[in-house]
Formats: structure tokens, C-alpha cells, sequence
């Protein structure tokens, strides 16, 4: 996929690179991170996985003094048996050196990084296909991205095969889980990730998932830290005030790609229904592609009343962002709950576009309809 141009993401890089001379790029396997680095122009690309790299990188100063290109790429980097040794290196010895490092997952998943690099390094995190980047792929109906899922093969395959999503799993076991933490219960684990799949956008119940996995509690909590720090879950943790109405700390629950929700679940096709949920993955991928925007929330209250997202904005003030297939299926009520507790913020619903946004009054409260991309325009003023 690397003759698809990613432009997004290379602006991503180039900002990070202005801030720091050592970007970390992770994404979950197959996401496209190496068709990404092999799109930065003049770069010098080195695997690390293969043998010949690894014997360069255990001389880091040879190796960086015959580098002549104004960028290195280091790919699947935790290869190496002590990468942080050349990171830092590279930082101080070649600060005019732009140097981009892979992997999976996040820069201190592993103890062969015994230098977290601080003050010398940025971190872009790279998602699934982003709704914006559909047109590239040649993607005209985002149903097929909510079905398919955002990672770049399967994205444009027009029937992905089943084995694809078990063929993956074992990889990223094998490769991911296994090497940087060593679990030893892998069916346990992978039955607890299906089944975290199966509810992703949903409360995330510890002691339930325990109980159905046959698991300690403290050993799910053990997985659920691996599964975030290799990008494979992601917790959102509630938004709240004074917290006698609202729910204080159980997380909900997101799976890295709507292709791996919608195979546990069993879709074959989509639904309103299966879309509206699907849907919320995307915007939610979305806003956390934008590093200037703070990280997303949920609201809930103890009658059952939710907002999907919700943005601090510092001073008591928060974003509320509703996430719907079709506009005629909101309702305020949740929306005018929050509201009553947290008056200050804006408010968003957002439907699948191309669609003006437009401010419409739900009961007293104004609400801005709008697209993903004009959310997204509103929220980077």
C-alpha cells in the first residue's frame, strides 16, 4: 500500500520532527506503519528484524556515521537487543539527524528500553484508516470501512477472508503479547480479547470478564494493560463532577478496529443498528488522531443516561459529542442530563456526511449538526 499517499499522517511526522528529533510511530501489526516510513522522502530504511541490521546496530556509532540521508528509518526498532542505547545516541550525537522509530506498541512496553528517551523523542500513534482518508483507498462507501475494518489490505479487499482476523490474532500474539510480556495462558487471553471485541463500546466489568475467562481479576487487569499498551483496546474513563449522579470509574471498552468488532460479532452485513455502533469507532479513531485535543471521555449517569464522548476543556467547561447513524435517531434526554451538571461546552451530533454544519435546538439546548470533517474543523479551531 505504499503508493497510496498518506499526507495526514506525513504532516503528523514533519510537526513531531520540529519538536523533537526522534518520532515514535506505533500502531497495532499490519496498520501500514512501514508503507507510512517508506513514503518519507531521501530517508535511509533499515528492517530490524533482519540479522545484518542488528549486527550495524551493535556499533551505533559506526552505523549512525555512515548514515547520509537527513532522515533514519529504524522499522520494528525493539528488535534490536538494546534500542534506546542507539536512540540515544542518534539524539545527541546527530541532533540534525531525523530519525523515525516502529514498533507495535508504546516506547516503554519492553525492558530493552532503559532510557525512556525523555525530552528527545514525540510519539504518533497510527490508527486504522481514518473516514477522511476513505477517497485514497479508492473507498466510496463507508459501510465497507465499518464492515472491513481500517487496516490497509483488508480494507480494500472486496471479500476478506475469516482466516484473516484468526491468522492475525496468532501473530499478534506471537509477535506482540508473547515477546514483550511473556503470557503464558494464551487461550485465556485470546478468549478475554474476543470477548472484549464482542463489547467493544460497552462497560468494561472486570469481575464479569474474570468470571467468563476464568481468570483471576488481578490477571485480567494484567491483560487489559498489555492489550492497551500494544494498541489492540483502548479504555475510556468517565467524565464527571461531584459524582453523587455519575458513574466515577468504570471504563468503557474500545476494540482497535471496527473489521475486528464486526467479525466477533458475527456481521456479515450491516444493520442501522450494527452502523450507528460501528460509527462511534470511527469518530472516536478520529479524535484521537488530533494530538492538540485532549483525550476523550465518556458520560454516564446512574440512571443509564450517556454521552458518547466528551472532551475537558479546561474551567469546568467539556465538549459533548454525540455519535449517531442518522440524525433522526437522536435524543436529547442524555445530552440535557449532562447539561444539567456540566452547563459549559459545546455541544456535537454527528452523522455520517458530506453535511453542512448547522446549529439546530434540541428542547433549549443548541446543538451543532454536522459532519466528521466539519467535528473535526470546529474541534481545531
Amino acid at each position: 500500500m505504499s503508493d497510496i499517499s498518506r499526507p495526514f499522517w506525513l504532516a503528523r511526522l514533519e510537526a513531531a520532527w520540529r519538536q523533537a528529533p526522534i518520532v515514535w510511530l506505533s500502531g497495532v501489526r499490519r496498520v501500514g506503519k512501514t508503507s507510512l516510513a517508506r513514503q518519507l522522502r531521501g530517508a535511509e530504511y533499515l528492517n530490524c528484524d533482519l540479522p545484518s541490521v542488528v549486527e550495524r546496530a551493535a556499533d551505533p556509532e559506526q552505523l549512525l556515521a555512515s548514515v547520509r540521508a537527513p532522515t533514519l528509518v529504524l522499522d520494528e526498532v525493539h528488535q534490536l537487543p538494546d534500542p534506546s542505547r542507539l536512540l540515544k545516541i542518534a539524539a545527541d550525537t546527530k541532533p540534525a539527524l531525523r530519525v523515525l522509530a516502529t514498533g507495535s506498541s508504546t516506547l516503554a512496553a519492553t525492558q530493552k528500553f532503559r532510557d525512556s528517551l525523555t525530552g528527545r523523542k514525540r510519539v504518533v500513534h497510527l490508527p486504522p484508516v481514518l473516514a477522511q482518508e476513505l477517497p485514497a483507498f479508492g473507498i466510496t462507501d463507508l459501510r465497507q470501512r465499518l464492515l472491513h475494518g481500517g487496516l490497509p489490505a483488508v480494507l480494500r479487499d472486496p471479500a476478506p477472508s475469516p482466516e484473516h482476523y484468526s491468522e492475525w490474532l496468532d501473530s499478534y500474539f506471537a509477535r506482540d503479547v508473547q515477546e514483550l510480556f511473556r503470557v503464558e495462558k494464551r487461550s485465556a487471553f485470546l478468549r478475554l480479547l474476543q470477548l472484549l471485541l464482542r463489547q467493544s463500546g460497552g462497560l468494561c466489568e472486570i469481575t464479569t470478564l474474570a468470571r467468563a475467562c476464568e481468570l483471576s481479576r488481578p490477571t485480567v487487569m494484567s491483560y487489559l494493560d498489555a492489550l492497551q499498551i500494544t494498541h489492540v483496546v483502548r479504555l475510556l474513563r468517565p467524565y464527571h463532577g461531584d459524582g453523587r449522579q455519575e458513574l466515577l470509574r468504570q471504563p468503557k471498552v474500545y476494540a482497535f478496529d471496527t473489521g475486528f468488532v464486526a467479525h466477533a460479532r458475527g456481521f456479515t452485513d450491516l444493520r442501522t443498528e450494527d452502523c450507528g455502533l460501528l460509527w462511534e469507532h470511527v469518530v472516536l479513531e478520529t479524535l484521537g488522531s488530533r494530538a492538540a485535543l485532549p483525550d476523550a471521555h465518556y458520560w454516564r449517569d446512574k440512571l443509564g443516561r450517556e454521552v458518547d464522548f466528551v472532551l475537558p476543556r479546561g474551567r469546568g467547561a467539556a465538549d459533548a459529542i454525540e455519535c449517531k447513524w442518522t440524525a433522526a435517531s437522536f435524543s436529547p434526554k442524555s445530552l440535557a442530563a449532562f447539561r444539567a451538571l456540566h452547563p459549559k461546552g459545546k455541544n456535537f451530533l454527528v452523522v455520517p456526511g458530506p453535511k453542512q454544519a448547522q446549529a439546530k435546538s434540541y428542547g433549549g439546548i443548541t446543538v451543532t449538526l454536522t459532519d466528521l470533517a466539519g467535528l473535526m474543523a470546529e474541534l481545531d479551531r
